[in-house]
Formats: structure tokens, sequence, C-alpha cells
């Protein structure tokens, strides 16, 4: 079109166009604000998206961290569980070590009572005279007391025994064993066998004051034995001389003491700490002496084989005359050193159909 043609525009047309132009621009204007916010919003998108990054970034670096700090206060609160699971259980152990210190410790107790009670009885002994003779023992601090045998065997029928004053003789009669005894006109045939005896050869006992028996000593020799009972009875009995009632008296003849025996539990102790007593036995008065009576039980003993080195059992004897003649002519036989004998210190028989205890002492041959 040429510039002629837009000559013949009218004014009207003009101004619509202007108008176009005008409205033209508005909407460029209004598109390039749209572009510049749009262009806004990408910086704002990218920048949060940064953020975003950046925030996740952080966070998984805390997270880790908390993880790890999560990590090492479980170790750490496991560690002090077991830390205080170990204190529980050395406190569970002392415990039990306390208690069981508290029951050693009452043991103890127990025995240093005992002991102590052992020990005022060790200043109040029985009296007894005493002597020293020149002989010592070692050993000497231990607590122990010596026990002479006493053992009563029983002897079968048609059995004897013969003791000789030498063991190299009894010896020599066990070695033979059978022997050939003449009596008379006939002859008989015995055999000679060892005796042996299952002996203690250590006991210990556990002793206690008996809170109801007194040990008397020290007493007139020269009073009956009824007699002293009775005065000891009459005196311990009554409350004036500390005493109470009396259950029982026993005279001890090996010691030559008298066991009081009272029915209440609460009057041995305090005559046995004063000890000492007078007592009337009519013509004068006498001064006892009081002690405290133990009671004691046997807690170990050993027992061993014991054999009677000088004595003989001589067995198969029969009952062909009377008793008396029968173990003469046994002595006779044994005494001669023809027959493997020699000097007889003790001989007896017993005949077929009876019994006869035999009692057995200590051998002091032995000792010297």
């Amino acid at each position: 079109m040429s510039a002629e043609d837009f000559s013949i525009v009218t004014d009207g047309e003009s101004l619509r166009c202007q108008d176009s132009v005008l409205e033209i621009n508005k909407y460029k204007a209004q598109y390039e604000a749209i572009l510049k916010e749009q262009q806004i919003l990408r910086d704002g998108i990218d920048t949060n998206k940064y953020y975003a990054k950046e925030f996740k970034q952080r966070a998984n670096e805390k997270k880790a961290l908390c993880e790890e700090e999560n990590k090492k206060r479980t170790k750490t609160t496991q560690k002090e569980k077991e830390k205080c699971r170990a204190v529980q259980e050395e406190n569970t152990k002392l415990q039990k070590e306390i208690l069981k210190i508290k029951e050693e410790m009452q043991s103890l107790d127990c025995k240093n009572s005992s002991l102590k009670k052992q020990t005022e009885i060790s200043t109040a002994v029985p009296e007894r005279k005493v002597v020293f003779r020149g002989n010592t023992k070692e050993g000497a601090h231990a607590v122990g007391f010596d026990v002479n045998p006493r053992i009563v065997y029983p002897m079968e029928g048609g059995t004897a025994l013969i003791t000789f004053e030498e063991k190299d003789v009894a010896q020599k009669i066990l070695n033979l064993k059978d022997h050939s005894v003449q009596l008379g006109d006939c002859t008989i045939n015995v055999q000679a066998k060892r005796i042996q005896f299952l002996v203690p050869s250590n006991v210990e006992m556990e002793t206690q004051v008996c809170p109801r028996r007194i040990l008397v000593s020290n007493l007139p020799k020269e009073e009956p034995e009824e007699r002293v009972l009775d005065k000891l009875d009459i005196h311990f009995s009554r409350k004036r001389n500390g005493g109470g009632e009396v259950e029982d008296t026993d005279m001890l003849h090996d010691s030559g003491t008298v066991v009081i025996t009272f029915v209440d539990d609460n009057i041995a102790k305090g005559l046995s700490d004063k000890q000492d007593h007078d007592v009337d036995f009519g013509k004068k008065k006498h001064k006892v002496k009081v002690t405290p009576f133990l009671n004691g039980e046997i807690s170990q003993m050993k027992i061993c084989d014991s054999e009677c080195m000088r004595t003989v059992l001589l067995t198969g004897i029969p009952d062909i005359m009377d008793k008396d003649n029968l173990q003469d002519n046994l002595e006779i036989h044994f005494q001669k050193t023809a027959n493997g004998g020699g000097e007889v210190e003790g001989i007896v028989y017993n005949s077929l159909g009876h019994t006869t205890l035999a009692l057995f002492d200590e051998d002091s041959q032995s000792e010297s």
C-alpha cells in the first residue's frame, strides 16, 4: 500500500488506531511486567531450591550428628547401667560377706564366752595336792589330759589269761602258738593267742558349765561318806548360805569330790563364784572349795589297735580237773624255760560254762 492510500484515512479511524497502539503498549508493558515477575518468581524458586538443598544438607548433617550423639549416649548409658549392675552385684556380695562375718562374729562371741567361762574355771579348780618331781614334757602349752585305760575283757569258758614279767617271754609263747601241757597222766593241747583291743588314741571334748551342778572338793577325810553327803546337802540347801533346793548329791570316789545338783539353774554360779565355804560338820567347821561342774561331749575320737605285750590268751582248755589245780598246773608249765616260758606275774583261768570279766590296767613297765 502506498502513502497516498493512508492519506485518505479519516480522523476517526486514526483515533481508533492510536487507541489500539496504546492498548498494545499497555499489554506489552503488562507482558514485560509479567516476564519480570516470572523472572523474580524463577529467581525465588531457584533461591528456595538452593536454601531447601542447603537446609536438607544441614538437616542430614544434623540428623547424622544426632544419631552419632544418640549412639554415644546409648553406649554411655549402657556403660553406666553395667556399672550400676556391677555396683549392685558388689553390694549384694558385700551384704552376703557382712552377713557371713556377722555369723562368724556371733560364733566367735559364743566361743569367746565359752573360753571366758573356761578361763574363769581354770582359776577355780578342785583342791588337789600336787608336787613337782623334776620331770618336763614337750608341748606344755597344749590343753589336754591323760586317760588311764581300764578295759573290761569278757573271758569265754575254757580260756586263761597269763601275764609274764618279760614281754620277750610272751612273744616266744605266741610264736610257738600250740603248747602241750602235762597234767599228771594226761596231756592237753592249748593255743596261745594275742590280746588286742580297740582303744581311743585321741579324744577331743567340748565342755560347758552346767548351770545346775557344782563340784565340791577339799572334803574332810575323817568323816564317813554318808555324813559328808548329808552335811553338804543341809549346808547348800539353805538360802542364807547362797544355796537352794538340792536335787541330788553324788560322791566321786576316784577324785574324792562331791557333785551337788540343784533344782533351779540360778544357784550354782553364785556358789562357785564365792569358791570357799565353811561347812558345819558338827564338831567343827571345815572349809570346802566349790568349783563349776563341767558337762562334756566327745566331739572327735580316734581309735587305734592296742596289743598287750606281756599277756597271752590260752584257748582250748578242757574242764578235766578242779579249777585251782588246773590253773596251778598251767602256771607251772609256762614258768619253765624248757617250755619257752618265764616268770609269771599273774594268771586267771575261766572254766567251761562260766564267764569272767578280766580288768586290764595301764602297763607301768612299758613306761619305764
